[in-house]
């Protein structure tokens, strides 16, 4: 498995189209949001800070529709455990995808961890699944914001997410860090 390769904003972001619970397949080239899709990658059920923060974004939801952002939570995990993720943490107002391949993952950005036993509260980790990884994406299909992580905890809080959505969208403010060229000083 190859390291993983950050994505670069204004550019055009990897094709993804995964399984959903509850039936149906979600495909990021079908979704046409009016402002962003916003995809909201997660350790898996075995995860209780992911437990807090999917339920966060649960309780936002509606505000993310009302401002232009479809959103979608998507792991590696199976389709059981996926949909014992969103019945347990109360996942209602989110379409959860499950089955990540994590080569897809790595071309996400996403960092991978080998399993180390069971949680503190007290679920088995896969042997190998992606790290956390938000992404907000236009409609034409260019990355507008992301966020990796090598841990499971101090993600970008939705709250604030909201916020820049607003300022983003009120000041029509570009993606930011789009320069590739080998730089030079002055």
């Amino acid at each position: 498995m190859s390291a993983p390769t950050p994505l670069i904003p204004r550019q055009p972001v990897p094709q993804l189209s995964l399984p959903l619970v509850g039936g149906g397949t979600w495909s990021l080239s079908a979704q046409s949001p009016q402002k962003f899709t916003m995809i909201v990658f997660y350790r898996g059920l075995h995860c209780p800070v992911c437990s807090t923060y999917l339920g966060d974004l649960n309780s936002k939801a509606e505000q993310f529709r009302e401002r232009g952002v479809n959103i979608l939570v998507a792991s590696n995990d199976s389709e059981a455990r996926a949909a014992e993720t969103k019945d347990r943490w109360g996942l209602d107002a989110l379409d959860v995808a499950y089955g990540l391949p994590l080569d897809a993952g790595r071309e996400w950005g996403l960092y991978v961890s080998s399993g180390i036993g069971k949680t503190s509260i007290g679920i088995e980790e896969p042997a190998l699944f992606s790290e956390p990884g938000l992404f907000l994406i236009r409609p034409d299909g260019t990355l507008y914001f992301g966020s990796v992580q090598t841990m499971p905890f101090a993600r970008p809080a939705f709250g604030d997410i909201l916020k820049a959505v607003d300022f983003a969208i009120a000041r029509n403010y570009p993606a930011r860090g789009e320069v590739v060229d080998e730089l030079t000083t002055a």
